[in-house]
C-alpha cells in the first residue's frame, strides 16, 4: 500500500479548514465576523477567542504568528492588523501562505479540530490512508467491450424473434446484467416476413425496449421529490430577532415598524447572541470569576459606555465587545 506523503496530510489539513470556514461563515456562532471576513473583523474575532482561555498550542501559534506573547491585558493584534490580510486570502483559497503559523491561526478562528498540523498528522489513521490509496488507484472510465461479446448480443437479439418471448424487464445489453426470463409461447404458423414487416418489427422494439428504463427514472424522481418534500416539512421555521432597548427579542422576521426614527434592525435568530443583554454596573457587581476571568463585557459609546452580560457585538454600533478590565470599572464604574 503506498504511504500517504506528509505533504498530501498538509494539503488535506488546509483544505479542511476552508471547508470548515465555509459552515462557520453561514450557521456558526461567531458568523457576524466570517461572513464577510475583513481584516478588522478578523483582528476582533481573533482578540475575543484569545480573551477566554485559550489553549497552549493556541497561544504557541499566536507566539508564532505576531512574534508576540499573548495579553489579556492588552489586544497585541491590533497594530498587526494587516497580517490578518493573509488569512483572509488562505480562505479564499488564493495563494497558500509560506509561513504555515497563517494557517494555524486560520484554523483556530473557525476552531477546526484536530489542531494544529502535527495533532492533525496523528489522526490519519491507516484506514484512512488505504481509503485515499485505493480511491486514487480505482479506475472510473468506461469499459471496452469486445468483438465477441458484440457478436454474442446479436445472436441473443436474433434469438427473440423466435417463438422464445422474454419478459419486459429493466435489462440493458447482457454484458452488465443478467439475461431476461423467458416464457415459452404456443408455437403460430410463421407468416412471411417482408423487408417493410422487418424494419416495422424492428421499430417497434426500438420503442418499447426503454420503456422499463422509463418507468423506473420516474419511481426515482417521485422518490427524491418526495424526500425533498419531508426535509422541507422538518426544517424548523425560520426565526429573527430584534434589539429592544437592553436585550433581544424574538420576532417575525417579516415584522414591519412604522415611525419616526431608524427602527432596530431585524436580524436571523442567533442562539448565541439571543441571551445577550445591556446591564447596569456599580461597585457591587461581581466583576470577575474566582480565577480572575472578566463575567462582564463593554463597549464604549458617543455617550460614554456600556455593559453587556457576554461577549459579541454591541447591538446598536455593532463595535466588538471587550471584556471588562479593573482600569475600565475603576474609570466608569461610579463608587
Amino acid at each position: 500500500m503506498r504511504k500517504i506523503t506528509l505533504e498530501e496530510i498538509e494539503n488535506n489539513y488546509k483544505e479542511a479548514i476552508r471547508n470548515k470556514f465555509k459552515i462557520e461563515r453561514v450557521e456558526g456562532k461567531h458568523s457576524h465576523y466570517l461572513s464577510n471576513p475583513s481584516q478588522a473583523l478578523l483582528r476582533d474575532l481573533c482578540w475575543e477567542i484569545f480573551s477566554s482561555e485559550p489553549k497552549t498550542d493556541d497561544l504557541s501559534t499566536y507566539r508564532k504568528f505576531f512574534r508576540t506573547d499573548f495579553t489579556p491585558e492588552e489586544n497585541t493584534s491590533r497594530q498587526y492588523t494587516d497580517k490578518f490580510k493573509k488569512v483572509g486570502g488562505f480562505y479564499k483559497g488564493d495563494k497558500d501562505p509560506a509561513n504555515i503559523s497563517t494557517v494555524e491561526l486560520a484554523a483556530i478562528l473557525v476552531d477546526f479540530h484536530p489542531r494544529p498540523l502535527n495533532k492533525f498528522k496523528k489522526e490519519i489513521g491507516e484506514e484512512d490512508m488505504k481509503l485515499i490509496d485505493e480511491l486514487r488507484n480505482t479506475d472510473f472510465s468506461p469499459k471496452e467491450v469486445s468483438t465477441d461479446e458484440l457478436v454474442k448480443e446479436s445472436e441473443i437479439e436474433n434469438f427473440t424473434d423466435s417463438n422464445v418471448d422474454f419478459a419486459e424487464t429493466d435489462s440493458v445489453p447482457i454484458q452488465n446484467q443478467y439475461l431476461e426470463p423467458v416464457t415459452l409461447k404456443n408455437k403460430e404458423p410463421k407468416l412471411e416476413q417482408t423487408p417493410e414487416a422487418t424494419s416495422i418489427q424492428t421499430f417497434g422494439e426500438l420503442v418499447d425496449k426503454p420503456k422499463g428504463k422509463k418507468n423506473r427514472y420516474f419511481a426515482i424522481a417521485a422518490v427524491l421529490i418526495l424526500l425533498v418534500a419531508i426535509i422541507f416539512l422538518a426544517l424548523p421555521e425560520k426565526q429573527c430577532m430584534q434589539w429592544s432597548n437592553d436585550h433581544y427579542e424574538i420576532v417575525d422576521c417579516d415584522l414591519k415598524i412604522e415611525g419616526i426614527g431608524m427602527p432596530p434592525r431585524i436580524e436571523l435568530l442567533d442562539k448565541s447572541l439571543v441571551n445577550l443583554k445591556k446591564i447596569n454596573v456599580c461597585d457591587t457587581t461581581t466583576c470577575f470569576d474566582k480565577n480572575g476571568q472578566a463575567m462582564i463585557w463593554y463597549a464604549k459609546t458617543a455617550n460614554g459606555i456600556d455593559f453587556f452580560n457576554g461577549h459579541g457585538r454591541h447591538p446598536e454600533n455593532n463595535s466588538p465587545l471587550r471584556p471588562v478590565t479593573r482600569y475600565i470599572l475603576d474609570k466608569y464604574v461610579k463608587k
